[in-house]
């Protein structure tokens, strides 16, 4: 009996000691071997303190960007820690979120060579973020990786062809008619645009996308923005181990809102099969994703794509209209020639016809400006699967995490003049990159293979949506307006976008 006993304790303190040991080595361990191995192969930064990294400096109590005076400046305000970084490493360097590295490139030069270096279905997502994000986005396109991706991106692609898009017009335009419509008969001289715009993109794409009511797609809208704030908006320790432990509350309230999502897309993919039976698939992103679940598309994949085209269908094309109306509020002579611009090639008729749209040159480049100043993603992220081999001084080790500082460089003096910070759309007027010294310099939908798949979506809507407003309303910047953008995945006005409204 004591024998047994004995080994018992014995492989009782065998376990403990393993596990203490497997601690030890995720808390500091294994960082410290990577933390060497990325010196040796050349690349530095600032010295982490594991296991949390480089996170209590990144955490470190900023003064509260908020003004009055719109400045355009924002990189070092949204960014502080990064821009103390450059200015001690230069535009690449190693950063840690808790013990997972980072190799922070705001470096165009080198981005290039890294997309000739490595293949879109080669390119991985962090690990961390995949976890970390999983309630919103599963394994959707956004995180999907090789073979699951490239077979993601080759069912979803045709959603957004020419055709289709075509399609889309009307309900954009009727949905963004009955917005402004209501903003008539409030009365109201002052109106949340951001609120107003942000919510009529959720109503779009889930008529365009999902073929649902405005009821069920403000009910998605509603918990993904929930969501969006539970994972962006609160002090997690990403990137540490345990770190979701620290945090229970948060991490439950993520776990039960991706839950309560997933069911509500369950209800719609169960309710548009049944409408179907025998009868051919509407040509949307749901009906498509649909058609190919008989060929192997799971349903859990079928949601995690609803998810992900649902927030990042109506997110982006929200922020790039609101930042616009920021902008053009504040420039009344780019509003005033936008407005003719859009009489003059698309009248004020409410039927818009999508082929007119390519004349609204004006237009297109107050858009990209405004993406360059306000790039709805203002980073991006990637994973390399294999080493790259950069040059004779520099190779990224397989594993290693990128985050491209896509605001950083959107906003380099060294790449865009010394008026980098100022509103000037004329720069887009023949040159599609802006005059950026770099092509890599200027990226508002992401870089190579997995650049954004709905962007030709956002053009159109951005347009359409843009031009109904200026043809309806003259807006000048409320007094009540607070300029404090923000990072919650994408950037954001903290404070909403309060704007004065005049009918024409």
């Amino acid at each position: 009996m004591e024998t047994i006993l004995l080994v018992f304790v014995i492989a009782i303190v065998m376990a403990l000691l393993y596990i203490f040991c497997r601690l030890i080595f995720s808390l500091w361990g294994f960082p410290i071997l990577a933390y060497r191995k990325l010196k040796k192969n050349g690349l530095d930064g600032p010295s982490p303190w594991f296991p949390f990294g480089n996170l209590s400096e990144m955490k470190k109590k900023t003064i509260n960007f908020q003004s009055s005076n719109i400045s355009h400046d924002i990189h070092s305000t949204l960014f502080p820690f990064f821009t103390r970084w450059q200015n001690s490493f230069g535009k690449t360097f190693v950063y840690w979120l808790g013990t997972e590295p980072f190799l922070y490139i705001a470096d165009p030069e080198l981005l290039k060579k890294l997309s000739a270096e490595v293949t879109a279905k080669n390119w991985g997502k962090p690990a961390v973020f995949r976890r970390d994000r999983a309630p919103m986005f599963g394994n959707g396109l956004v995180m999907s990786e090789g073979k699951d991706w490239v077979r993601h991106r080759h069912v979803i692609t045709p959603a957004f062809n020419p055709t289709n898009l075509k399609a889309m017009a009307s309900l954009i335009v009727e949905t963004t008619i009955k917005m402004l419509d209501n903003w008539k008969d409030s009365g109201a001289q002052e109106i949340d645009v951001e609120r107003e715009i942000t919510a009529t993109t959720g109503d779009i794409i889930a008529k365009t996308g999902f073929g649902i009511s405005d009821q069920s797609g403000r009910l998605v809208f509603e918990k993904l923005r929930s969501l969006q704030m539970t994972l962006f908006k609160t002090s997690r320790l990403v990137g540490v181990p345990f770190g979701k432990i620290m945090h229970p509350k948060e991490t439950l309230e993520a776990r039960k809102l991706g839950q309560e999502i997933n069911q509500l897309f369950l209800s719609i993919i169960d309710e548009r099969r049944k409408s179907i039976k025998g009868s051919t698939p509407q040509c949307d992103l749901l009906g498509l994703l649909l058609k190919e679940s008989e060929r192997g598309f799971t349903t859990q994949e079928l949601v995690d794509e609803c998810k992900t085209f649902f927030f990042g269908g109506h997110e982006t094309t929200a922020l790039a209209i609101t930042w616009t109306m920021l902008l053009l509020a504040t420039h009344q002579d780019w509003q005033h020639q936008l407005r003719e611009e859009s009489r003059e090639v698309v009248g004020d008729n409410k039927e818009i016809d999508v082929d007119m749209l390519s004349g609204l040159n004006k237009m297109g480049w107050v858009m990209n400006e405004a993406l360059r100043l306000y790039p709805s993603s203002p980073n991006a992220q990637r994973q390399a699967k294999a080493d790259i081999h950069v040059s004779d001084d520099l190779s990224i080790p397989s594993g290693t995490n990128m985050w491209i500082d896509i605001v950083g460089m959107h906003h380099d003096p060294a790449l865009w003049g010394e008026d980098v910070n100022e509103f000037k759309p004329e720069r887009f007027k023949d040159d599609i990159h802006g005059g950026c010294k770099h092509k890599m310099g200027y990226l508002p939908f992401g870089f190579g293979g997995r650049m954004c798949i709905g962007r030709n979506l956002t053009f159109l809507e951005y347009k359409i949506v843009l031009t109904l407003i200026l043809t309806r309303f003259s807006f000048t910047i409320s007094p009540t307006y607070s300029h404090s953008p923000s990072v919650e995945l994408t950037l954001r006005p903290s404070y909403g976008l309060p704007l004065a409204l005049q009918p024409l």
